[in-house]
This record gives C-alpha cells, sequence and structure tokens, in this order.
C-alpha cells in the first residue's frame, strides 16, 4: 500500500515542487494540498493521509498553528518545509518526523521519504486486520534521531550520537558535536524530553551530556562527581542530579 501525502504551503511553486517529487517517487500517493492554515486543518480531518509535508509560516494559521487545530494524537505523520531553520528545536518538540529546508533537493527529499517507508508503510500492511487490538496501548515514544544545527549559512542535519553535550543560556541551546558549537533557541527542559535517556542524562541545571561522550567520573566536593568529555570539556554532575540516575547506571565501583 501506498503512503497518502498533503501538501500545505502558501506558495504555488513550492507546491508544485513537492508534487512533482512526490509523482517521481513510488510508495507514496499525493491526494490533496492546501494553502492557508485553515483548509490544510479541514483537509487533513476529512481525507486522513499518512503524512502532511507542511510549511510554517503562512497567513492566518502558521503551522504550528495547524498542529493545534488538529489536536493530540496528530493525525498524520508531519515533515515541515520551511525556508527557516530557528524553529526545528519547537518542531520537535511537537513530535515533527522530519524538518526540511528550503530549497528542498530531491536527494534530501528522498532521504525523508525512504525513513517514513520504513516507519509507517509496515502498520498499512496490517491496517484494518488488527481491529482496534492495539487501540489502548500507549503510543511509543519517539525520540530524537537527528537535529538540524545551524552551521555557517546553512544547516546541517546531525545525528544525535554526534553530539557530546548541550548547554543552556538563558533562551538558547549551545549543541557541541565534534568540539563545535551550534546555537539553537530553545530550553533544557524541553529538549531533555526528546533524548533517549538511555544515552542522554542530565548533569546540572544547564547541561546534558551524551553518556558515551563522558571519559573520566572523577570524585568531586560535596559528593558530587566531575566528568571529563571526550572533547575536552569537564562538566559537574550535581548533587542533585545524581539522585535520579538513569536507569542500569551505577557510579559505584
Amino acid at each position: 500500500m501506498s503512503l497518502r501525502a498533503v501538501v500545505v504551503d502558501d506558495e504555488a511553486p513550492a507546491r508544485a515542487k513537492l508534487r512533482r517529487y512526490l509523482a517521481e517517487s513510488e510508495g507514496v500517493q499525493w491526494i490533496g494540498e492546501a494553502s492557508d492554515g485553515r483548509e490544510a486543518v479541514r483537509l487533513i480531518q476529512r481525507d486522513r493521509p499518512d503524512v502532511v509535508f507542511l510549511d510554517i509560516s503562512m497567513p492566518g494559521l502558521d503551522g504550528f498553528a495547524v498542529l493545534q487545530a488538529l489536536g493530540d494524537p496528530l493525525p498524520a505523520e508531519i515533515v515541515f518545509v520551511t525556508a527557516h531553520d530557528d524553529q526545528a528545536v519547537r518542531a520537535f518538540e511537537v513530535h515533527a518526523f522530519d524538518y526540511l529546508l528550503k530549497p528542498v533537493g530531491p536527494e534530501r527529499f528522498a532521504r525523508a521519504l525512504a525513513r517514513l517507508r520504513d516507519k509507517v508503510a509496515p502498520a498499512l500492511g496490517i491496517a484494518g486486520r488488527v481491529d482496534g487490538l492495539l487501540g489502548d496501548a500507549p503510543p511509543p515514544q519517539r525520540y530524537l534521531d537527528r537535529l538540524l544545527l545551524p552551521s555557517g549559512d546553512a544547516a546541517e542535519l546531525v545525528r544525535v550520537e554526534r553530539i557530546d553535550r548541550i548547554e543552556s543560556d538563558r533562551n538558547y541551546l549551545d549543541v557541541y558535536v565534534d568540539g563545535a558549537s551550534h546555537r539553537l533557541r530553545g530550553t533544557l527542559d524541553a529538549m531533555q524530553g526528546r533524548l533517549n535517556p538511555r544515552h542522554f542524562v542530565r548533569v546540572n541545571r544547564s547541561a546534558i551530556v551524551r553518556l558515551d561522550a563522558v571519559r573520566e567520573v572523577q570524585p568531586w566536593p560535596d559528593g558530587e562527581r566531575r566528568l571529563l568529555l571526550a572533547d575536552g570539556a569537564r562538566v559537574t554532575w550535581t548533587r542533585r542530579y545524581l539522585a535520579n540516575l538513569p536507569e542500569g547506571l551505577s557510579l559505584r565501583a
């Protein structure tokens, strides 16, 4: 069965480009489009697509307002398609599947579509046969596997296992990858909720570290710990956050 896709963008050329990409792709079917947020809500509620390629900046209701109007849980996977690179954290906070920066090239679009098929297509094959058997099961927790980070005048989609640490600075986050810092707008609390706690841990009020980036754990005054990370950074693991160690992690010899 094919993925059923809807395109939402207030610019006709942008909609035409995505329609062309969809027409050239296997395993996906374009079923409609909308040119503003209110039209998008009606279309999505009526046709119940599998995926929505959604612009953020639109007159009336923007992309985030569309999701708010649709309610939770969302009726489709959401792929934001936007010219703005400063909304990535917010996009993943609302559980967007992907975040494509305009102009979207065919290779980047194809990669996003392939990941969508891997996730959604197996469920399509058994739809209608489970007859509500799993209706009461809680939805799986989705954690980030990639993060869009500013890089000069462009942006780079980085796998989270390359991130060593994330530090907060008022309303911004500094994300450290391979020794370089990338600044995003957002809060550490929101980011913590989107990272798998088996791999990332909050060590103090202003820092999250990836556990595999820790090279040494040293004793520190008042029962705290001092972490030496792979990039040479030193971060204090405070007593408050030591009291909430992730399951399966022990600092005892």
